[in-house]
């Protein structure tokens, strides 16, 4: 298990929709997680309907901001539709089957995945597009932009491409 495993399972947490669960649970990331608390400070002082209002309104706004890993890297084209297959087989590989409602492709997913296995070959292959989706949060001037840069924080270094 990485060193960062804590980190992943939490920023997973960080990055789904914000429930009644995740409002209890800020107490218990903000301890666990340092490198996640200008995030967990902020939805700890948010009130939880403004909260999951500006969820919505990041997140769910087109494919600006979007947490499905292969449209950072696949995009509008055909191989779009083949790529969550592939990380259904890696997920498969390490003995685990996604049994949420989301595609295998959500950031939360790949992040929880990460956390159990260790293996962060699907953070690192998506590098890129996770520094393009951190610059666009900081752009945006959303909170979530702390979460990626924590996450990017503890992948190899990359060179850097626009967004």
């Amino acid at each position: 298990m990485p060193s960062d495993a804590v980190l992943y399972q939490a920023a997973a947490l960080c990055l789904a929709y914000p429930d009644e669960d995740f409002v209890a649970r800020l107490p218990l990331l903000r301890e666990a997680a340092p490198q996640l608390r200008e995030f967990v400070d902020h939805a700890a002082l948010t009130p939880p309907r403004e909260l999951a209002a500006h969820y919505v309104r990041v997140f769910d706004s087109g494919n600006h901001h979007s947490l499905y890993l292969s449209r950072w890297q696949d995009g509008g084209t055909r191989r779009r539709g083949t790529s969550p297959g592939t990380f259904k087989d890696v997920y498969r590989a390490a003995g685990l089957e996604l049994t949420g409602e989301e595609p295998p492709d959500f950031l939360p997913a790949v992040l929880e995945f990460t956390a159990r296995t260790g293996d962060t070959g699907l953070l690192t292959g998506h590098r890129d597009g996770l520094e393009r989706l951190r610059s666009r949060l900081t752009r945006f001037g959303t909170p979530y932009a702390s979460v990626l840069h924590a996450v990017c924080a503890t992948l190899p270094s990359h060179r850097r491409t626009g967004a």
